[in-house]
């Protein structure tokens, strides 16, 4: 797609992070902007903001692990706009911990909006750009798509199912010759507010408090934390990537080179039969 000007633009996760960054140069190329957010406040803030700026904006709370959440925004799209032409299935969040930790109820928070969010974002959206035969859509998985460092497991098996299903989609697409277009986002570390995603997490899907972080826990959050602050990629930056890979038909989107050795150690790993390699994701910043 390289003709932006006047089309349409979904973005889920759309009102803080890299999707507010989406909507800012999606809305700089001329597109029609719809965001879907959890979070009322800041959804409101970044619709008064693109439309004092001059875009043309509609803003929704939506709920991505709800489908019928997903559907009323839809319709919403559909009736202020018509058919969308640009997907970006963006929200995510994140709950760390040990595998044999988790309970039931952070697998089904975690899942239910980066995966279902993807599931119901194409429900509802992608017929309508197959039936056009013009469009793009962006997934937002992450380079824990193609790693599997530890702590991280409800988050992991979220974003290496949205590569798959990216992948399996585009070649879906490819082969009956449809003009729809698929990018896979497998961002590294970006200047988000994943790792407080928390704060949004439904009261039905929390946890009774457990036992406070001890010294050593709270020291490495904190590192992490600071790290990210002076070291993370804008979303800004992001943003560029995303609207180059739209509209030159780019599947893989990779915004540093940080983790590739890592990726490329795995899938050596794999070939050779050698078991995994113990790592935690915060190793590859203080090593």
């Amino acid at each position: 797609m390289q003709e932006l000007n006047g089309k349409v633009a979904v973005i889920t996760g759309g009102a803080s992070g890299m999707g507010r960054a989406f909507a800012d140069r999606f809305a700089a190329e001329g597109m029609r902007i719809a965001i879907a957010d959890i979070e009322e406040p800041v959804l409101d803030q970044a619709v008064a903001e693109l439309e004092a700026a001059g875009a043309e904006v509609l803003g929704m709370r939506c709920d991505v692990s709800d489908h019928g959440s997903v559907q009323d925004f839809g319709t919403a799209v559909e009736e202020a706009f018509g058919t969308a032409h640009v997907v970006c299935l963006n929200a995510g969040v994140a709950s760390g911990g040990l595998i044999a930790e988790q309970s039931l109820k952070s697998w089904q928070w975690v899942l239910g909006v980066n995966l279902f969010g993807i599931v119901h974002g194409m429900d509802v959206f992608l017929p309508g750009l197959i039936e056009q035969d013009e469009g793009h859509v962006v997934m937002t998985a992450s380079i824990a798509g193609h790693t599997s460092f530890a702590g991280l497991g409800p988050y992991n098996a979220s974003k290496h199912a949205t590569v798959t299903i990216a992948e399996t989609l585009h070649a879906e697409l490819r082969e009956v010759g449809s003009q729809v277009g698929v990018s896979c986002l497998c961002p590294g570390f970006v200047a988000t507010n994943i790792f407080s995603a928390v704060r949004n997490r439904p009261e039905s899907l929390q946890d009774a408090p457990g036992d406070p972080l001890d010294d050593e826990e709270q020291l490495g959050r904190e590192a992490l934390l600071e790290w990210m602050a002076a070291n993370a990629l804008q979303p800004a930056a992001v943003a560029d990537m995303v609207h180059d890979a739209v509209t030159s038909d780019t599947f893989w989107i990779f915004t540093d080179e940080d983790h590739l050795i890592q990726i490329a150690e795995r899938h050596e790993r794999i070939r050779t039969r050698q078991d995994p390699n113990a790592r935690r994701i915060s190793d590859d910043l203080f090593d």
